[in-house]
């Protein structure tokens, strides 16, 4: 395993949408232990492929590793199958945007299904930090970061704030 390179806004990769996951390849597999080895690293809970430059549909996340509840999962092409109604607001780190956690507001639960690296079928819902997590992530598989679910004036200023770091 190894620890890869974290690539940060605005590199033209965090904007592409990630290709579906084919078959489970032991690249993919490589892929999946650095992913974890690097977001333990970093240290994060989360990390899609953009986020290493791997334009394919995984993330990996352990959202309660810091609290010494450690459960990482590998989510190769996964998708939102529910969303709540009800929604909440929290501050949002991302590992490509180092030093920038503006307020987003997410669905509050929600339900994923995704494939393991076993091939198997996973559906689990996630609440609270863990739903936030998933969806943060889902959004690199889009092409979507942070910065994009803010309105005009506050991701000017941010923007600006993240480039003058």
């Amino acid at each position: 395993m190894s620890v890869l390179p974290i690539v940060l806004w605005p590199d033209p990769r965090l904007a592409e949408t990630c290709a579906p996951i084919t078959d489970i390849t032991p690249e993919i597999e490589q892929l999946a232990a650095d992913m974890l080895e690097t977001m333990y690293a970093a240290p994060g809970r989360g990390l899609a492929g953009p986020q290493v430059g791997a334009m394919q549909r995984i993330f990996v996340m352990d959202a309660g590793w810091k609290e010494g509840e450690s459960d990482p999962i590998v989510c190769l092409n996964p998708m939102l199958q529910e969303v709540s109604e009800e929604r909440v607001t929290n501050a949002e780190g991302c590992l490509s945007i180092p030093g920038v956690k503006p307020d987003i507001s997410r669905p509050a639960q929600v339900q994923m299904v995704w494939t393991g690296l076993n091939g198997g079928r996973f559906v689990q819902s996630f609440e609270g930090f863990a739903a936030a997590c998933v969806q943060h992530e889902l959004d690199h598989l889009d092409g979507i970061v942070t910065f994009d679910h803010l309105g005009a004036d506050e991701r000017a200023t941010l923007i600006g704030e993240y480039t003058a770091q």
